[in-house]
């Protein structure tokens, strides 16, 4: 934060407390020329208004108040750049890499043993949080991941947490029933680019994938990107042109080092089959076009370092029940 709106918050602040004071100590100045206590000469209604100074009890209490907001200002950051005695922080701000947040947090917890006087302060809320969170279910993790996946993906529990991970985690690219979108992969069938065994999908969310479709516009120009198109659509018994279809079945071969002769696909490059009508960015004639043409890079990042085993063992239970019996 700069100098200038540090300032500008402190002012405010301890502008906003000042300003309560007077005129609480306004408010208790009798400037009516009457006695406390004594009749005002002014009734409404029957009413007599008397001359009465505020209730003590009411003014002890807005002292109190007056009294704890500047007490929480010194303590806690209020007052711009001011950390405040106890060090305490909502969260560590300004990092922009994984080991920055791990240092971060090994930096913030070091600082709160010695932040209020070297008595001990209380540090970054978020880290304290976290600390607690692994403290709590540190446990439950170590049981699960002793566990096959084949035998957590019928345990209710496991797939219970496997799926708030899931959701928290997976659902922004896969959706929260897991179905996909175009670009990300239906994980509720039996096709997978890369395979749906437990070990598989360990390994994608381990190391993450990312697609190596060719753009093959400059190799064949726009006409053999056409009758390999129709020699592709015709795979999954879609009806093509006789002439296009053969000379992309010739064509073909190129793209057959990755897809294989028959365009079944291969799991170990993670090329899709283009025989089942399952297409990951779409199958109509243009968007196949606009694949061949332009090639595919789509990524799925690695959650090694975000989730660790332990949690990515109970996210691939989850996703591996999805499709278990399909």
């Amino acid at each position: 934060m700069s100098s200038f709106w540090s300032i500008w918050i402190s002012v405010i602040s301890l502008g906003t407390i000042l300003g309560c004071y007077l005129i609480l100590r306004w408010c208790l100045l009798n400037k009516t020329g009457v006695e406390e206590g004594d009749d005002m000469h002014h009734s409404f209604d029957g009413i007599i208004e008397i001359n009465n100074p505020l209730p003590k009890w009411w003014t002890i209490m807005f002292y109190m108040t007056i009294i704890w907001g500047i007490l929480y200002l010194i303590l806690y950051p209020g007052l711009g750049n001011w950390k405040g005695l106890l060090g305490w922080k909502s969260s560590n701000q300004n990092v922009q890499s994984l080991q920055e947040s791990k240092d971060a947090v090994l930096q913030s917890r070091e600082e709160a043993k010695t932040a209020l006087f070297g008595l001990g302060g209380v540090g970054v809320e978020y880290d304290r949080e976290l600390q607690k969170a692994e403290e709590r279910f540190a446990p439950i993790f170590n049981k699960y991941a002793e566990q096959p996946i084949e035998v957590l993906a019928n345990d209710e529990e496991a797939l219970k947490i496997g799926q708030r991970l899931f959701m928290q985690n997976c659902s922004q690219c896969h959706g929260s029933d897991a179905r996909g979108q175009r670009g990300f992969p239906n994980l509720t069938d039996n096709d997978w680019l890369y395979g749906g065994t437990p070990e598989k999908i360990v390994e994608t969310l381990v190391n993450g994938r990312t697609a190596n479709m060719a753009a093959w516009l400059p190799s064949f120009g726009e006409k053999g990107v056409e009758e390999v198109v129709a020699y592709t659509l015709s795979l999954s018994g879609r009806q093509v042109d006789e002439d296009l279809k053969q000379a992309g079945k010739a064509r073909f071969a190129v793209c057959s080092a990755c897809h294989g002769p028959d365009g079944k696909g291969n799991q170990a490059l993670g090329a899709p089959n283009l025989t089942d009508n399952i297409w990951l960015y779409g199958g109509s004639r243009d968007v196949v076009t606009e694949t061949v043409n332009y090639g595919r890079a789509g990524v799925m990042p690695s959650f090694k370092n975000t989730l660790g085993e332990k949690k990515i063992h109970l996210v691939a239970t989850y996703v591996y029940s999805l499709s278990k019996d399909k």
